[in-house]
């Protein structure tokens, strides 16, 4: 694994625009980052892939023990909403992607920081966007980006005979409104008549939800938390609505760090597992909340003091605590792998780099390449 510096491309802002990507700079401040690359062997990739199937099975087997022993305080999950959770999960409703986050040197396992698995973003960065810029750069070499092709398959397994989706945000996010995009045009591809929709449009008429011009919305896919929704206006109808969610409920344990508590009660001996607790470890841990989101309300102590901090808005929740694995350091550049799973299967990877050692919303994506 080697970060490798490279000029780029001539007008690359441009030609990022032109394939749909807006958001390359982010208050002035470089967001698609294609002044460096990461190069890996091929044997790093597989240990990778191998690492992500391996805990996506993990946790497969994390959500029906949480059911079957009724772990559902620990992750704060509203108990109105619990029994349509379950039914998610014992009619198998089917999940389309998440993305686990690793911290990996290309020498030691990756390991697990979190999964997130409910409104993962960084996809059409991951999915098209390096690919293209690979094509340009270096069309001789490999990318492990399966992405936009796992997508329009997987949308095409989970298609019935109604074949509408709505697609919903929040459209002032410009992040959020491009992911929904794009899994608008794969889902297209894929056969389905899709609307859009600002979540804000959202209405309800007995027993269902409607759009702004009063269709009934049959299958919904949202890029807004689970946590958020049973706490909207409409949260306590939820179980009442004849409604296919993507993802669906079940994905709220995917998406609780609480779940890298129950993955290392299970699985304690796996190389890819951090320990982690609900109270301090020893010497040097990571504190994180149970539900937050683009590195805020995180605490790294290393023996015992603590390192760096940031703030923010999250810990009401309650909180994780992880072993410390620190991000391998490029010249200062601190990387984090984000590898997807798409359908259940592990199919290509984004890399997030910061100048610090805590990810956030300002840290930039930068393309990778196989040699």
């Amino acid at each position: 694994m080697k970060r490798i510096s490279k000029i780029p491309r001539p007008n690359w802002q441009q030609k990022v625009e032109a394939i749909g990507f807006e958001f390359h700079t982010i208050d002035n401040q470089i967001y698609w980052d294609e002044s460096a690359y990461y190069q890996f062997s091929l044997p790093q990739i597989q240990e990778i892939e191998i690492a992500s199937q391996a805990l996506y099975e993990m946790c497969i087997q994390a959500v029906d023990f949480i059911i079957k022993e009724d772990r559902f305080t620990e992750f704060g999950i509203p108990s109105f909403i619990i029994p349509s959770l379950i039914e998610s999960w014992e009619a198998d409703k089917p999940s389309i992607y998440g993305r686990f986050d690793f911290s990996y040197d290309g020498i030691n396992p990756p390991k697990l920081l979190e999964f997130n698995a409910d409104t993962p973003t960084a996809l059409f960065e991951a999915s098209v966007v390096q690919w293209f810029w690979l094509q340009e750069s270096f069309p001789q070499f490999d990318q492990f980006n399966n992405l936009h092709e796992s997508l329009i398959q997987s949308w095409k397994d989970i298609k019935g005979t109604e074949n509408h989706l709505h697609l919903t945000c929040v459209p002032q996010s410009t992040e959020d409104f491009i992911t929904t995009r794009y899994m608008a045009d794969v889902a297209t591809q894929a056969g389905w008549e899709i609307s859009l929709l600002d979540i804000a449009d959202i209405g309800y008429k007995a027993p269902h939800f409607i759009d702004a011009e009063g269709n009934v919305i049959q299958n919904l896919f949202k890029l807004y938390p689970w946590e958020w929704l049973v706490n909207e206006e409409y949260g306590q109808l939820l179980p009442e609505t004849p409604i296919n969610w993507i993802e669906p409920l079940w994905k709220m344990l995917f998406s609780n760090k609480a779940l890298m508590v129950v993955l290392y009660e299970l699985f304690p001996d796996s190389p890819y597992l951090l320990k982690a607790a609900y109270q301090p470890l020893k010497g040097s841990y990571v504190q994180k909340p149970k539900l937050s989101r683009e590195g805020a309300n995180i605490r790294i102590v290393e023996n015992d003091s603590l390192l760096i901090q940031t703030f923010g808005d999250y810990g009401a929740d309650g909180w994780v605590y992880q072993d410390y694995a620190p991000l391998p350091n490029f010249q200062d550049n601190y990387p984090v792998i984000g590898s997807w799973i798409i359908g259940g299967v592990a199919c290509g990877m984004g890399i997030r780099e910061a100048k610090s050692l805590i990810t956030d919303n300002s840290s930039r994506f930068i393309p990778h390449l196989i040699r």
